[in-house]
């Protein structure tokens, strides 16, 4: 059960050893995507489709005849990455070894929707994949294996996705055999250290440049690719939207948080709540992302000016 292009490499890794019989594939309805919003399958249904495996898409976990399906399979186990809803306790006791998490984050910090995100918001020097045994809360359940990454910071959301995902596949084979010949113990997540990892909004992608822009630097990380991050600069026809795409932290302090200190070929620097951001790559709304030279070559901007 799964949704996510993180999934889908577990889904993957399963298909290539020949021990594990995939008796189907549940992921989310088709969703509307891109500027027409044609519904769009998911990246483990369009895998799963490539593998002609049978693809279940329930519109709510907890739907009875869905259920019934899933009973008709007979799983004697049930692996979920990135499914995207609450599974119901019918649904959790139906196979035999119950059913498998795998968590994109060292449990109990970061349970929820954005584990990744957060990690790399929260300046943490380091994330992983918990592989757990799934109850009814959000992501409480006992633990079988661990496996830790440090986050580089060259690293943004989409580069550290895509090496949890790898290492949270190869995980997944390595555990599964030995959990369900019980040579596993399982281990209760730490009451202390528990966080949660909201669901990420396009909203949070707005800066607020009174925080330290260490803290900006790494909310531009945490939020590449999406939503990104984005700020606005007045205009004589009203404030334009900017998305930032690329920055470098610079000690350099300004006299009020938003001001322009400098803008060249370098960089526009910009004063933070300390210290400041040098910007580097920025896309104007309705234009092209460019360098900060060739951005300010089409749009001058003078020391003084605010983000907003």
């Amino acid at each position: 059960m799964g949704t996510a292009p993180l999934a889908a490499t577990s889904l993957c890794e399963l298909t290539r050893h020949p021990q594990f019989n995939l008796a189907g594939v549940v992921t989310q309805p088709d969703r509307p995507k891109g500027r027409d919003l044609r519904p769009q399958p998911s990246a483990v249904k369009t895998l799963a489709r490539e593998l002609n495996l049978p693809v279940l898409q329930p519109e709510r976990a907890r739907n009875e005849a869905f259920i019934q399906q899933l009973r008709e399979l007979t799983p004697d186990l049930i692996v979920v990455a990135a499914y995207g809803q609450i599974l119901p306790p019918a649904i959790l006791n139906l196979p035999k070894h119950g059913c498998l998490n795998v968590h994109a984050s060292l449990l109990p910090r970061w349970r929820g929707a954005a584990p990744i995100q957060w990690a790399i918001l929260a300046g943490d020097p380091e994330t992983g994949v918990t592989l757990m045994k799934m109850d009814a809360g959000l992501d409480t359940g006992e633990m079988l294996a661990t496996e830790r990454t440090g986050i580089a910071p060259e690293d943004n959301a989409q580069t550290l996705h895509d090496r949890l995902a790898q290492i949270g596949a190869g995980l997944l084979v390595r555990t599964i055999p030995d959990y369900v010949a019980g040579n596993l113990a399982l281990n209760q997540q730490p009451v202390a250290g528990v966080t949660y990892a909201r669901k990420i909004t396009k909203e949070d992608g707005r800066i607020d440049w009174q925080q330290p822009a260490r803290d900006i630097w790494n909310r531009l990380r945490a939020f590449t690719p999406w939503p990104g991050l984005y700020s606005t600069l007045p205009e004589e026809a009203g404030s334009k939207l900017v998305k930032i795409w690329e920055v470098e932290l610079a000690e350099v302090g300004g006299p009020m948080p938003g001001q322009i200190i400098s803008a060249d070929k370098t960089g526009i620097l910009v004063a933070c709540g300390s210290q400041s951001l040098r910007v580097k790559v920025l896309q104007r709304e309705g234009g092209r992302r460019l360098g900060a030279q060739d951005f300010l070559a089409g749009h001058p901007l003078k020391s003084g000016v605010n983000f907003e």
